[in-house]
């Protein structure tokens, strides 16, 4: 995809200050990544193909995140992450979740998803690795 401003960056600024929200126990907020309307290649997206991202988007930025996200005491979900005492995922991650695993809501014109940790399937570096 071609991104005129870093993905990241773009919807830090979009969502502005939420400082006020708080997130509960062992949930997650993630602003829902959706890609820009132009590929590297020139290829410019139809407004209806972008706007599945808003349904089917599987990807998004990590906002907040309760106190007992991703603590895991046992080492039953989050493996070795957990054991060394560090968070699994950390703010300003890139996950990968299921769509229907997280309640959609906006929040300052910003398309999010409130996730259980444990429905959080992974992190990557790219948000265009995953569709």
């Amino acid at each position: 995809m071609m991104h005129t401003t870093d993905p990241r960056t773009y919807i830090l600024d979009a969502i502005g200050d939420i400082d006020d929200i708080e997130i509960f126990n062992n949930q997650v907020l993630c602003a829902v990544y959706i890609r820009p309307n132009k590929t590297k290649s020139g290829i410019i997206l139809t407004d209806a193909t972008r706007d599945e991202d808003r349904h089917q988007g599987k990807v998004g930025l990590i906002l907040k995140m309760g106190a007992a996200a991703f603590d895991d005491p046992t080492n039953q979900w989050f493996g070795d992450e957990a054991r060394e005492g560090s968070n699994a995922m950390s703010l300003g991650d890139w996950a990968v979740f299921r769509p229907s695993d997280g309640w959609s809501i906006t929040i300052n014109d910003t398309l999010c998803r409130i996730l259980d940790d444990t429905n959080i399937r992974g992190r990557i570096q790219d948000p265009d690795a995953v569709w």
